[in-house]
């Protein structure tokens, strides 16, 4: 038979509740309550948002917002703001963009200038080059040559039967990714955070646009994991 438990507050202990006093002869194992806590991850596009969203956490509340695309600095003075304009007191921040290159040497100092500002906020930075869907392609393959965007978009259209880039970014499709890479017997979430590690040690010393291909994601996923309900 299963012991009897319960769970009390921390807050309780604190307090020094009469109930708790009598403790020696309870039947009852006494376990504690961690408070939840927030997280407040800004990104650029709804295929972030919706895909750290589908995390099952536990311990943990997750706020994800869509800029729908932006500078990378604008991007960090948009959640300076969101969290200067917001009641919420967030435990951690975290941003999350790519390299994105259209502009050649301008997105290459936006790029690098966002990453040392929104460090020097102490936030989190979960930078991908040359695009968001590398985390992905790193489920299935390593790499480490530098693809562009449009590499992983064919990939993962292959992968899923479908046109990645059009179809691929639709909300309803958006919503499933996760579980998609979770039932694939061909992909692995471990995998995909040892190669992630694994390019971004060899390349951590360089420039973050001469970073190529990286991608800090794994950072992001396992600081979800570690609030993963059991």
């Amino acid at each position: 038979m299963p012991k009897k438990s319960k769970s009390i507050k921390i807050t309780d202990v604190k307090a020094q509740k009469p109930w708790l006093k009598k403790v020696n002869n309870s039947l009852y194992r006494v376990d504690s309550i961690e408070t939840n806590k927030t997280i407040l991850i800004v990104g650029e596009g709804q295929t972030e948002k919706l895909y750290f969203e589908s995390f099952p956490v536990l311990t943990l509340t997750v706020e994800a917002i869509d800029l729908k695309g932006q500078s990378k600095l604008k991007l960090i003075d948009s959640t300076k703001s969101i969290i200067e304009n917001n009641q919420t007191e967030y435990d951690e921040v975290w941003c999350v963009f790519d390299m994105d290159v259209k502009q050649g040497e301008k997105e290459f100092s936006d790029f690098d200038n966002a990453i040392t500002k929104g460090k020097a906020l102490n936030y989190n930075i979960a930078y991908s080059n040359d695009s968001f869907e590398l985390w992905f392609y790193l489920h299935f393959n390593f790499t480490d040559q530098k693809h562009h965007r449009t590499f992983y978009y064919q990939f993962l259209g292959e992968q899923w039967d479908l046109n990645y880039e059009k179809d691929g970014k639709s909300y309803k499709f958006c919503q499933t990714i996760y579980s998609k890479l979770e039932n694939d017997e061909n992909a692995s979430q471990e995998n995909a955070i040892e190669r992630a590690e694994k390019l971004y040690k060899e390349q951590s010393d360089l420039p973050f646009h001469q970073q190529n291909p990286v991608s800090l994601i794994f950072k992001l996923v396992k600081y979800l994991n570690s609030n993963k309900r059991k």
